[in-house]
């Protein structure tokens, strides 16, 4: 018998194990957490935490919230997100459910994915005798003037949206409408909440309403948003829309985690 310690289940990069812990950890809960909280839940000594932290800071994949003395996950984290969602079977299962939502509301439906303060739009299903929509497969837009970005930014900690919208400067504008402060999201996105799902009128484009619905993972983090688009001039029921909206988020929601409603 072999005396040798089997070293085969080491990590033959420690700091890098570590730092991949830290995000795996972060990434599992449901608001930013203080550095001593992570550091007792990973075993892993302060101080080392704290150089791994400021380190994943200076590239994007953390932010700091110096008024709460926490860390949570940063816009590079959201963009390794997006990355997987439009390489994993979100896009393939999704395309059917959208296509059936089109067909059902008989209007253009997308699926959408958050990239950093943008939406990333990866399916989309345009409707019979219905003009054609910006929100095309790849296309980026400001997450808070879309009914997708705003259902997903609702179903964020408030500290992340903090973190994403800090100033006036971080908030885009493309028709003159739609929020512009961080107190003005804040109030939307309280709206959202209550209603149980978004809505825009012209904030992305002059004459076209959506309302969107978010697709949450186990934890309750949104992993994408389905969205109805149509011309306000149809004189659609918005309600009516969200409701099919939010039967494909559950159904897509239960296909990809076994989650049996993605509305809760």
């Amino acid at each position: 018998m072999s005396v040798i310690p089997d070293d085969s289940r080491r990590p033959q990069v420690p700091a890098a194990d570590q730092t991949l812990r830290i995000l795996a950890h972060l990434a599992r809960q449901r608001g930013p957490v203080a550095a001593r909280m992570i550091a007792d839940a990973l075993g892993i000594p302060r101080s080392t935490v704290y150089h791994l932290l400021a380190t994943l800071e200076q590239h994007g994949f953390v932010v700091h919230l110096d008024a709460e003395r926490r860390w949570g996950l940063g816009v590079a984290a959201f963009e390794l997100g997006g990355g997987y969602a439009r390489q994993a079977p979100l896009a393939r299962i999704g395309r059917a459910l959208v296509a059936h939502l089109a067909d059902r509301a008989g209007e253009s439906a997308h699926l959408a994915v958050m990239s950093g303060s943008d939406v990333l739009y990866i399916v989309e299903e345009r409707a019979a005798r219905r003009p054609a929509l910006v929100t095309d497969v790849g296309v980026r837009l400001p997450a808070h003037l879309t009914a997708t970005g705003r259902a997903m930014l609702a179903a964020l900690p408030r500290e992340q949206v903090r973190a994403l919208y800090p100033d006036a400067a971080a908030f885009a504008d493309r028709t003159g409408r739609g929020p512009r402060r961080p107190g003005e999201l804040r109030e939307l996105l309280r709206a959202v909440r209550a209603l149980g799902h978004a809505t825009e009128d012209g904030e992305v484009t002059l004459g076209m309403r959506s309302v969107g619905v978010a697709v949450r993972d186990p934890a309750g983090w949104p992993a994408a948003g389905i969205a109805v688009t149509w011309p306000a001039e149809a004189g659609r029921d918005p309600g009516e829309l969200a409701a099919f909206a939010a039967d494909a988020a559950a159904e897509l929601g239960r296909r990809l985690y076994g989650v049996r409603d993605a509305r809760r």
